[in-house]
């Protein structure tokens, strides 16, 4: 069943927000190569078990705000349907090199989510 795998946090100073996030919440942060100002973060559930994981990096726009992926096993079969339902889909199926693919919808409230499809070919 697809589910939130992951948080994307947008910030204008990336070191900043990572101190906060690590000092109120301690989430460990890592620094994945060839990603610059962007950090993967993972998180604990109350027992201590493994939460959602997320990243946080350069705001990359005015107004960005947080965002959660769900993941999913096509992006393309989703994208789909999310139009079918008479959601938007507001950012097309693009790839994270190393990681999978990526794509930004509007469900039929105006809420925002992101879908995530793993694939460490992309490219």
């Amino acid at each position: 069943m697809p589910t939130i795998i992951h948080i994307d946090i947008p910030a204008d100073d990336p070191a900043r927000a990572k101190r906060f996030y690590s000092a109120l919440f301690d989430w460990t942060f890592q620094a994945p190569p060839g990603f610059p100002d962007f950090y993967l973060f993972t998180t604990s559930d109350m027992e201590g078990r493994p939460g959602v994981g997320g990243g946080l990096g350069k705001r990359g726009k005015s107004g960005q705000r947080i965002m959660h992926y769900i993941g999913v096993k096509s992006i393309d079969k989703y994208l789909k349907d999310v139009e079918r339902l008479g959601g938007k889909v507001v950012l097309q199926k693009m790839p994270v090199p190393t990681f999978g693919y990526l794509a930004q919808c509007q469900d039929t409230e105006g809420n925002l989510f992101g879908l995530f499809e793993g694939d460490p070919t992309a490219r």
